[in-house]
């Protein structure tokens, strides 16, 4: 008999792991290309789906920096000043030196989104009050979750959260819109 759940490392989540780096803002040729080129402050909080991008480097800026090309389908964790955000993001990008990403999951790429969201705001929650605010990668990757052996049962769970967080920002919309209009009265 197995268990159903087991507990994994997220060194072992991922088959592929990706620091950040921040090209050389002085050399023009690393700016203004068409990879989106990702910072802390691009990610809000609470939003594991959405990103808003500013900034886009190019191939040169890949190729002779400390920037990284990161898969699709990848998860960037602010390990640094910001600690806590994270976001899914379905296309290529590099980061700044603040992220962690991890690329080709083993597991299903939503329950592992909202997995560590919760590992991540609960280290958030522990990185306040200290005078260095993030996590190491290793620390990070030592973390452990909970997973479902089951990649069906996984997916069900990523699902439900996803819909349950799509159907939270209906309604903080919805408020929203409802306070504007009653503001114009």
């Amino acid at each position: 008999m197995t268990n159903a759940w087991e507990l994994r490392k997220l060194g072992e989540i991922a088959k592929k792991i990706f620091n950040g780096g921040t090209p050389k803002t002085k050399v023009s040729e690393y700016w203004n290309g068409n990879i989106p080129w990702i910072q802390s402050s691009n990610l809000l909080i609470d939003n594991v789906q959405h990103i808003f991008i500013d900034k886009k480097i190019t191939e040169k800026a890949i190729e002779n920096s400390s920037a990284k090309l990161v898969p699709k389908n990848s998860i960037a964790i602010v390990t640094r000043v910001g600690i806590g955000k994270i976001v899914f993001i379905p296309y290529e990008y590099a980061t700044s030196q603040d992220f962690i990403s991890l690329s080709y999951l083993y597991l299903e790429s939503q329950f592992t989104l909202y997995s560590l969201y919760r590992l991540m705001k609960i280290e958030s929650r522990i990185s306040q009050g200290t005078s260095i605010k993030g996590i190491t990668k290793k620390d990070l990757l030592s973390k452990i979750i909970f997973v479902p052996n089951d990649i069906e049962e996984q997916q069900k769970i990523g699902s439900f959260f996803k819909h349950l967080d799509e159907l939270i920002t209906l309604h903080q919309r919805r408020a929203i819109s409802s306070s504007k209009k009653r503001s114009n009265w």
